[in-house]
């Protein structure tokens, strides 16, 4: 049976735009997904003249839809271009305010931000982007709360995210927003890639090659998942990677761009997430099993990292949903 569409998805590209930004928003709101249930996104290219050139004249693209699409998008994605000094033309930036005007959720990836900040729709707001544009972003548009060091940004209606592969992080997460963990992790697991990593990660992450490589820290995180409705401490992550808790911290400082306790945490949060999709209705018993011990902590912790409490969430992606 086709999937009935659910929210209307619309990228725009222009003269110049990168592929890779394009590919993420195909590959994630465009591709019917037969395996989930329930309805998906109704994608759209959109450009403002009939053929548009990629970057570096890659490819052509041509019968994309008219720019008239962006005014039906539910979700508006902006351009990303390597040439941030050239203007985003007039029609893409008209198209881009009429959006915001009307409550649409204005979306960016990478140098996307510019023609988000282009057309004034960021001011007053926090906002990201690659993190070699830092300093033109913010001489450029001093209105903007700039965010200089997060994968992506979600002020709610309009999001914003780093270079490259933080597009498909916060692609992932509006997924997570519109169909909740359970449907997130299946799309993720066809990408052969992670589920989750919290906006507020590092971008760049610099460290030296070892002279010795150091082994992994996967075997420590199979070993913590397996165990997330016990007490686990720094001290017995570190205790079980042979380690001392200093040294366990700036691992996973390194390869994850995080701290034991806030991945911990994050782990947890989609565990009970995930519970709660598939219909436990006991609080008590999802904060057992996820580790937050009490339905007080649990709720807690809910709202602080999806907006929700434990009866929203339920009503938004729970089985009668």
């Amino acid at each position: 049976m086709p999937q009935e569409f659910s929210h209307r998805v619309v990228a725009i590209v222009t003269e110049e735009s990168n592929p890779f930004e394009m590919g993420v928003a195909t590959e994630l709101f465009g591709l019917r997904r037969p395996e989930l249930e329930g309805p998906w996104y109704d994608f759209t290219l959109c450009a403002a003249t009939p053929s548009v050139r990629m970057n570096l004249g890659m490819f052509t693209l041509s019968a994309v839809a008219g720019i008239e699409a962006a005014d039906a998008a539910d979700t508006l994605i902006v351009p990303a271009r390597p040439n941030t000094r050239v203007p985003t033309t007039p029609a893409v930036t008209a198209a881009i305010r009429r959006a915001a005007g009307r409550g649409a959720r204005l979306v960016s990836f990478c140098t996307g931000a510019f023609a988000l900040a282009e057309a004034g729709v960021l001011d007053g707001r926090r906002a990201t982007t690659h993190w070699q544009w830092v300093a033109e972003f913010a001489k450029r548009f001093p209105r903007v709360r700039w965010e200089p060091d997060v994968l992506f940004v979600d002020e709610g209606d309009v999001l914003t995210s780093a270079g490259s592969a933080a597009a498909l992080d916060l692609g992932l997460h509006l997924i997570r927003r519109d169909h909740g963990a359970e449907v997130v992790n299946a799309v993720s697991r066809r990408l052969v890639f992670t589920g989750h990593r919290d906006g507020g990660q590092r971008q760049f992450i610099a460290r030296p090659v070892p002279t010795v490589p150091d082994t992994s820290l996967a075997p420590v995180l199979a070993w913590a998942l397996e165990r997330l409705d016990t007490p686990l401490t720094v001290a017995g992550l570190a205790a079980r990677a042979a380690t001392s808790p200093a040294t366990l911290h700036r691992r996973f400082r390194a390869e994850l761009g995080t701290t034991p306790l806030a991945w911990l945490t994050t782990e947890r949060v989609t565990l009970a997430c995930r519970l709660i999709e598939r219909g436990e209705l006991r609080l008590d018993r999802v904060a057992e099993i996820s580790g937050f011990g009490t339905a007080a902590n649990l709720r807690l912790q809910l709202r602080r990292h999806t907006g929700l409490s434990p009866s929203a969430y339920r009503r938004r992606f729970g089985p009668a949903a």
